[in-house]
Protein backbone atom coordinates (compact mmCIF):
# COMPACT_ATOMS: atom_id res chain seq x y z
CA UNK A 1 0.00 0.00 0.00
CA UNK A 2 1.19 3.54 -0.71
CA UNK A 3 3.05 4.75 2.66
CA UNK A 4 3.33 8.38 3.73
CA UNK A 5 5.68 9.51 6.53
CA UNK A 6 3.91 10.27 9.34
CA UNK A 7 3.25 13.28 11.33
CA UNK A 8 5.72 14.16 13.73
CA UNK A 9 5.01 11.70 16.87
CA UNK A 10 3.18 13.18 20.16
CA UNK A 11 3.02 10.99 23.53
CA UNK A 12 -1.09 10.08 23.54
CA UNK A 13 -2.80 11.06 26.67
CA UNK A 14 -4.27 7.98 28.23
CA UNK A 15 -6.52 7.83 31.15
CA UNK A 16 -6.78 6.00 34.33
CA UNK A 17 -9.11 3.06 33.77
CA UNK A 18 -10.34 3.16 37.26
CA UNK A 19 -14.07 2.67 37.52
CA UNK A 20 -15.59 1.24 40.56
CA UNK A 21 -19.39 0.73 38.97
CA UNK A 22 -17.60 -0.75 36.13
CA UNK A 23 -15.58 -3.11 38.28
CA UNK A 24 -19.15 -3.42 40.68
CA UNK A 25 -20.65 -4.48 37.56
CA UNK A 26 -18.01 -7.23 36.39
CA UNK A 27 -17.64 -8.95 39.78
CA UNK A 28 -21.63 -9.00 40.39
CA UNK A 29 -22.13 -10.69 36.87
CA UNK A 30 -18.66 -12.87 37.25
CA UNK A 31 -19.86 -13.95 41.00
CA UNK A 32 -23.80 -14.58 39.88
CA UNK A 33 -22.63 -17.71 37.67
CA UNK A 34 -23.35 -20.79 38.38
CA UNK A 35 -20.12 -21.76 40.00
CA UNK A 36 -18.67 -21.47 43.37
CA UNK A 37 -16.75 -18.32 44.14
CA UNK A 38 -13.92 -17.61 42.24
CA UNK A 39 -14.01 -21.29 41.02
CA UNK A 40 -13.03 -20.19 37.72
CA UNK A 41 -9.38 -18.51 39.13
CA UNK A 42 -7.85 -16.17 37.00
CA UNK A 43 -9.97 -16.61 33.86
CA UNK A 44 -12.18 -14.56 36.69
CA UNK A 45 -9.37 -11.56 36.19
CA UNK A 46 -9.10 -11.77 32.69
CA UNK A 47 -12.65 -11.58 32.46
CA UNK A 48 -12.87 -8.36 34.40
CA UNK A 49 -9.47 -7.27 32.91
CA UNK A 50 -10.63 -7.22 29.36
CA UNK A 51 -14.08 -5.63 30.26
CA UNK A 52 -12.42 -2.70 31.93
CA UNK A 53 -10.48 -2.17 29.00
CA UNK A 54 -13.66 -2.08 26.34
CA UNK A 55 -15.58 -0.46 28.94
CA UNK A 56 -18.53 -3.18 29.55
CA UNK A 57 -19.78 -5.78 31.49
CA UNK A 58 -20.45 -7.77 28.20
CA UNK A 59 -16.82 -7.65 26.43
CA UNK A 60 -16.92 -8.93 22.94
CA UNK A 61 -13.23 -9.53 21.43
CA UNK A 62 -13.06 -8.15 17.32
CA UNK A 63 -10.70 -8.64 14.44
CA UNK A 64 -7.40 -9.63 16.69
CA UNK A 65 -4.67 -8.30 15.34
CA UNK A 66 -0.78 -9.90 15.38
CA UNK A 67 1.69 -6.93 14.53
CA UNK A 68 4.96 -8.20 14.23
CA UNK A 69 7.65 -5.67 13.75
CA UNK A 70 11.25 -6.85 12.24
CA UNK A 71 14.27 -5.12 12.42
CA UNK A 72 18.26 -5.62 12.87
CA UNK A 73 20.66 -4.43 15.14
CA UNK A 74 24.34 -2.81 14.92
CA UNK A 75 25.24 -4.31 18.47
CA UNK A 76 24.89 -8.13 16.73
CA UNK A 77 28.23 -7.92 14.92
CA UNK A 78 29.86 -8.15 18.39
CA UNK A 79 28.85 -11.88 18.72
CA UNK A 80 25.53 -10.99 21.28
CA UNK A 81 23.62 -13.67 19.15
CA UNK A 82 24.36 -17.10 17.99
CA UNK A 83 22.64 -16.30 14.69
CA UNK A 84 23.56 -13.95 11.94
CA UNK A 85 21.65 -10.96 11.17
CA UNK A 86 20.94 -12.48 7.54
CA UNK A 87 18.39 -14.29 9.94
CA UNK A 88 15.90 -11.52 10.18
CA UNK A 89 15.65 -11.32 6.78
CA UNK A 90 14.64 -15.12 5.79
CA UNK A 91 12.59 -15.21 8.96
CA UNK A 92 10.49 -12.19 7.55
CA UNK A 93 10.04 -14.04 4.00
CA UNK A 94 8.73 -17.19 6.02
CA UNK A 95 6.21 -15.02 8.33
CA UNK A 96 4.38 -13.62 5.38
CA UNK A 97 5.01 -17.19 3.25
CA UNK A 98 3.08 -19.00 6.28
CA UNK A 99 5.20 -21.01 7.67
CA UNK A 100 6.25 -19.78 11.04
CA UNK A 101 4.86 -20.27 14.10
CA UNK A 102 3.34 -17.46 14.84
CA UNK A 103 2.24 -17.54 10.85
CA UNK A 104 0.59 -21.11 11.80
CA UNK A 105 -0.67 -19.94 15.11
CA UNK A 106 -2.27 -17.01 13.80
CA UNK A 107 -4.15 -18.89 11.25
CA UNK A 108 -5.12 -21.29 13.52
CA UNK A 109 -6.73 -18.76 15.80
CA UNK A 110 -8.19 -16.67 13.29
CA UNK A 111 -5.56 -13.71 14.08
CA UNK A 112 -5.05 -11.64 10.91
CA UNK A 113 -1.07 -10.91 11.43
CA UNK A 114 1.18 -8.03 10.01
CA UNK A 115 4.60 -8.16 9.64
CA UNK A 116 6.52 -4.93 9.45
CA UNK A 117 10.18 -4.15 8.09
CA UNK A 118 11.21 -1.47 10.43
CA UNK A 119 14.83 -2.17 9.46
CA UNK A 120 16.32 -5.30 8.30
CA UNK A 121 19.59 -5.72 6.77
CA UNK A 122 18.10 -6.81 3.26
CA UNK A 123 14.87 -5.40 2.60
CA UNK A 124 11.74 -7.47 1.64
CA UNK A 125 9.70 -6.05 -1.39
CA UNK A 126 6.44 -4.67 0.23
CA UNK A 127 3.07 -7.62 -0.06
CA UNK A 128 -0.01 -8.50 1.56
CA UNK A 129 0.58 -9.11 5.10
CA UNK A 130 4.11 -7.30 5.07
CA UNK A 131 4.75 -3.41 5.53
CA UNK A 132 7.51 -1.25 5.07
CA UNK A 133 8.14 1.59 7.58
CA UNK A 134 12.28 1.06 6.94
CA UNK A 135 14.37 3.34 8.79
CA UNK A 136 17.34 1.85 7.54
CA UNK A 137 19.55 -1.51 6.95
CA UNK A 138 19.44 -1.74 10.94
CA UNK A 139 20.63 0.24 13.90
CA UNK A 140 24.15 1.09 14.35
CA UNK A 141 26.36 -0.28 17.15
CA UNK A 142 25.74 0.71 20.07
CA UNK A 143 29.21 0.24 21.53
CA UNK A 144 30.38 3.14 19.08
CA UNK A 145 27.73 5.13 19.49
CA UNK A 146 23.53 5.19 19.56
CA UNK A 147 21.23 2.98 18.52
CA UNK A 148 19.73 5.31 16.55
CA UNK A 149 19.14 9.09 16.19
CA UNK A 150 16.10 10.42 18.41
CA UNK A 151 14.32 11.41 14.91
CA UNK A 152 14.91 8.08 14.03
CA UNK A 153 13.51 7.23 17.36
CA UNK A 154 10.51 9.43 17.14
CA UNK A 155 9.78 8.10 13.39
CA UNK A 156 9.86 4.75 14.51
CA UNK A 157 6.94 5.90 17.68
CA UNK A 158 5.28 7.57 14.84
CA UNK A 159 5.41 4.49 12.59
CA UNK A 160 3.28 2.35 15.18
CA UNK A 161 0.97 4.33 15.92
CA UNK A 162 0.37 5.10 12.38
CA UNK A 163 -0.13 1.47 11.55
CA UNK A 164 -1.97 0.70 14.27
CA UNK A 165 -4.59 3.60 13.06
CA UNK A 166 -4.91 1.27 9.66
CA UNK A 167 -5.46 -1.36 11.35
CA UNK A 168 -9.39 -3.05 12.74
CA UNK A 169 -10.55 -4.70 16.03
CA UNK A 170 -10.18 -4.45 19.61
CA UNK A 171 -6.97 -6.14 20.24
CA UNK A 172 -3.44 -5.88 19.12
CA UNK A 173 -1.26 -8.80 19.84
CA UNK A 174 2.70 -7.76 19.78
CA UNK A 175 5.37 -9.62 18.84
CA UNK A 176 8.83 -9.19 16.91
CA UNK A 177 12.06 -10.52 14.91
CA UNK A 178 15.37 -9.18 14.99
CA UNK A 179 18.82 -10.82 16.02
CA UNK A 180 20.19 -8.85 18.66
CA UNK A 181 17.14 -7.93 20.02
CA UNK A 182 17.49 -9.82 23.46
CA UNK A 183 20.30 -7.84 23.91
CA UNK A 184 18.62 -4.19 23.77
CA UNK A 185 15.97 -5.64 25.59
CA UNK A 186 18.04 -6.49 28.50
CA UNK A 187 19.78 -2.96 27.76
CA UNK A 188 16.63 -1.32 28.45
CA UNK A 189 15.53 -3.44 31.81
CA UNK A 190 18.78 -2.75 32.86
CA UNK A 191 18.63 1.25 32.48
CA UNK A 192 14.58 1.83 32.93
CA UNK A 193 14.18 -1.29 35.98
CA UNK A 194 17.54 -0.40 37.34
CA UNK A 195 18.92 -3.95 37.43
CA UNK A 196 22.38 -5.20 37.10
CA UNK A 197 22.96 -6.32 33.26
CA UNK A 198 24.42 -9.72 34.04
CA UNK A 199 21.10 -10.36 36.09
CA UNK A 200 18.57 -9.89 33.18
CA UNK A 201 21.11 -11.35 30.56
CA UNK A 202 19.93 -14.71 28.71
CA UNK A 203 21.60 -17.53 25.85
CA UNK A 204 19.31 -15.43 24.19
CA UNK A 205 18.89 -17.36 20.59
CA UNK A 206 20.72 -20.07 22.17
CA UNK A 207 24.32 -19.12 23.19
CA UNK A 208 26.88 -21.12 25.52
CA UNK A 209 27.47 -20.57 29.29
CA UNK A 210 31.02 -18.78 27.59
CA UNK A 211 29.13 -17.06 24.78
CA UNK A 212 26.52 -15.27 27.28
CA UNK A 213 29.66 -14.18 29.34
CA UNK A 214 30.82 -12.50 26.89
CA UNK A 215 27.77 -11.04 25.82
CA UNK A 216 27.15 -9.44 29.31
CA UNK A 217 31.01 -7.67 29.20
CA UNK A 218 30.00 -5.92 25.82
CA UNK A 219 26.19 -4.87 27.54
CA UNK A 220 28.22 -3.66 30.28
CA UNK A 221 29.83 -1.67 28.00
CA UNK A 222 27.22 -0.60 25.90
CA UNK A 223 25.27 0.95 29.39
CA UNK A 224 28.65 2.69 30.27
CA UNK A 225 28.66 4.27 27.05
CA UNK A 226 25.77 5.77 27.20
CA UNK A 227 25.65 6.28 31.17
CA UNK A 228 23.60 9.48 30.49
CA UNK A 229 20.72 8.08 28.85
CA UNK A 230 18.15 7.87 31.49
CA UNK A 231 15.15 8.74 30.33
CA UNK A 232 12.72 6.03 28.05
CA UNK A 233 13.52 7.66 24.91
CA UNK A 234 17.30 8.35 25.73
CA UNK A 235 17.37 4.95 26.37
CA UNK A 236 15.88 3.89 23.52
CA UNK A 237 17.40 5.40 21.28
CA UNK A 238 20.80 4.82 22.70
CA UNK A 239 20.32 1.12 22.50
CA UNK A 240 17.90 0.28 20.13
CA UNK A 241 16.07 -1.00 18.12
CA UNK A 242 13.49 0.07 15.44
CA UNK A 243 10.67 -2.75 15.96
CA UNK A 244 11.14 -2.46 19.67
CA UNK A 245 10.82 1.18 19.21
CA UNK A 246 7.86 0.33 16.49
CA UNK A 247 6.70 -1.68 19.34
CA UNK A 248 6.63 1.30 21.89
CA UNK A 249 4.69 3.61 19.32
CA UNK A 250 2.03 0.79 18.31
CA UNK A 251 1.05 -0.48 22.33
CA UNK A 252 1.11 3.65 23.24
CA UNK A 253 -2.06 4.10 20.43
CA UNK A 254 -3.71 0.62 20.82
CA UNK A 255 -3.84 2.13 24.64
CA UNK A 256 -5.36 5.28 23.52
CA UNK A 257 -7.75 3.56 21.72
CA UNK A 258 -8.71 1.32 24.17
CA UNK A 259 -7.76 -1.97 22.50
CA UNK A 260 -6.83 -4.69 24.51
CA UNK A 261 -2.79 -5.69 24.50
CA UNK A 262 -1.80 -8.76 24.57
CA UNK A 263 1.91 -8.91 25.03
CA UNK A 264 4.00 -11.34 23.98
CA UNK A 265 7.85 -12.42 25.32
CA UNK A 266 10.85 -10.49 26.43
CA UNK A 267 11.52 -8.28 23.65
CA UNK A 268 7.83 -7.27 23.16
CA UNK A 269 7.87 -6.18 27.00
CA UNK A 270 10.63 -4.29 26.58
CA UNK A 271 8.97 -2.49 24.26
CA UNK A 272 5.46 -1.80 26.74
CA UNK A 273 8.38 -0.89 29.56
CA UNK A 274 9.43 1.65 27.73
CA UNK A 275 5.62 2.94 27.01
CA UNK A 276 4.74 2.49 30.26
CA UNK A 277 7.70 4.58 31.19
CA UNK A 278 6.04 7.18 29.19
CA UNK A 279 2.15 6.43 30.39
CA UNK A 280 1.99 4.24 33.33
CA UNK A 281 -1.95 3.80 32.68
CA UNK A 282 -0.71 1.83 29.61
CA UNK A 283 -0.47 -1.27 31.82
CA UNK A 284 -4.27 -1.53 32.27
CA UNK A 285 -4.89 -2.54 29.06
CA UNK A 286 -2.27 -5.02 29.20
CA UNK A 287 -2.30 -8.85 29.14
CA UNK A 288 1.03 -10.76 29.56
CA UNK A 289 0.58 -13.77 27.63
CA UNK A 290 3.52 -15.75 29.24
CA UNK A 291 6.68 -15.79 31.01
CA UNK A 292 9.94 -16.23 28.64
CA UNK A 293 12.29 -18.85 29.14
CA UNK A 294 14.91 -15.48 28.61
CA UNK A 295 16.46 -15.09 31.66
CA UNK A 296 15.07 -11.44 31.95
CA UNK A 297 11.87 -11.71 31.82
CA UNK A 298 10.60 -12.47 35.19
CA UNK A 299 12.24 -9.49 36.54
CA UNK A 300 10.53 -7.13 33.88
CA UNK A 301 7.46 -8.88 34.63
CA UNK A 302 8.23 -7.71 38.43
CA UNK A 303 9.08 -4.74 37.34
CA UNK A 304 5.84 -4.38 34.96
CA UNK A 305 3.92 -6.16 38.50
CA UNK A 306 2.71 -8.28 36.03
CA UNK A 307 1.23 -12.29 36.30
CA UNK A 308 1.49 -13.91 32.79
CA UNK A 309 -1.58 -16.62 31.90
CA UNK A 310 1.41 -18.85 30.91
CA UNK A 311 4.30 -20.76 31.68
CA UNK A 312 5.59 -23.09 29.33
CA UNK A 313 9.64 -22.14 28.86
CA UNK A 314 8.71 -20.28 25.16
CA UNK A 315 11.60 -18.13 24.05
CA UNK A 316 10.86 -17.96 20.31
CA UNK A 317 9.01 -14.23 19.93
CA UNK A 318 7.87 -13.89 16.85
CA UNK A 319 4.23 -13.41 19.04
CA UNK A 320 3.93 -17.18 19.27
CA UNK A 321 3.26 -16.84 23.07
CA UNK A 322 0.42 -13.96 22.40
CA UNK A 323 -1.45 -16.07 20.05
CA UNK A 324 -0.71 -19.20 22.18
CA UNK A 325 -2.99 -17.24 24.94
CA UNK A 326 -5.29 -15.24 22.84
CA UNK A 327 -7.94 -18.27 23.31
CA UNK A 328 -8.02 -17.82 27.09
CA UNK A 329 -9.14 -14.27 26.33
CA UNK A 330 -11.81 -15.42 24.21
CA UNK A 331 -13.28 -17.95 26.55
CA UNK A 332 -12.69 -15.18 29.79
CA UNK A 333 -15.31 -13.15 26.81
CA UNK A 334 -17.24 -16.22 26.45
CA UNK A 335 -18.27 -17.71 30.04
CA UNK A 336 -18.94 -13.59 31.01
CA UNK A 337 -21.29 -13.22 28.09
CA UNK A 338 -22.57 -16.90 28.05
CA UNK A 339 -22.66 -19.08 30.97
CA UNK A 340 -25.61 -18.83 33.21
CA UNK A 341 -26.55 -17.13 36.33
CA UNK A 342 -28.15 -18.61 38.84
CA UNK A 343 -31.35 -16.74 38.45
CA UNK A 344 -31.38 -17.96 35.02
CA UNK A 345 -30.52 -21.57 35.05
CA UNK A 346 -32.59 -22.41 38.20
CA UNK A 347 -29.80 -23.69 40.66
CA UNK A 348 -29.83 -22.63 44.37
CA UNK A 349 -26.86 -20.12 44.86
CA UNK A 350 -27.22 -19.87 48.54
CA UNK A 351 -26.11 -23.95 48.98
CA UNK A 352 -23.19 -23.07 47.21
CA UNK A 353 -22.17 -19.94 48.58
CA UNK A 354 -22.06 -21.95 51.84
CA UNK A 355 -19.43 -24.05 51.02
CA UNK A 356 -15.74 -22.72 51.69
CA UNK A 357 -14.39 -20.90 48.62
CA UNK A 358 -12.11 -18.21 47.39
CA UNK A 359 -11.70 -15.60 44.85
CA UNK A 360 -8.93 -15.74 42.10
CA UNK A 361 -6.03 -14.26 43.23
CA UNK A 362 -5.62 -11.36 42.77
CA UNK A 363 -2.14 -9.81 40.20
CA UNK A 364 1.34 -9.93 41.99
CA UNK A 365 2.65 -7.60 43.29
CA UNK A 366 6.08 -6.38 42.71
CA UNK A 367 7.50 -7.75 45.99
CA UNK A 368 5.40 -11.02 44.99
CA UNK A 369 6.60 -11.64 41.57
CA UNK A 370 10.06 -11.03 42.10
CA UNK A 371 10.20 -13.84 44.91
CA UNK A 372 9.13 -16.43 42.08
CA UNK A 373 12.41 -17.92 40.28
CA UNK A 374 13.41 -17.31 36.95
CA UNK A 375 13.11 -20.17 34.55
Amino acid sequence: MPHTTPSPFRVPEIADLHDAALAAALQAAIDGKTKPLGSLGRIEWLAQRVGAVLGTATPELREPQMLVCAADHGLAARGVSAYPSEVTHQMVRNFVAGGAAVSVLARQHGIALTVVDCGVREAVPEQPGLLSRRLGPGTQDALEGPAMSAEQCEQALAHGADVVRGLPGNALLLGEMGIGNTSAASLLLARLGGFEVSDVTGAGTGLDADAVLRKIGVLRAVLQRHAQAREPLAALAAFGGFEIATLAGAALQAAAERRVILVDGFIASSAVLVASKLRPHLLQRCVFAHRSGERGHALMLAHLRADPLLDLGLRLGEGSGAALAWPLLQSACALLNQMASFASAGVSQSAIDAAPTARAEPELTAADASRKPAR
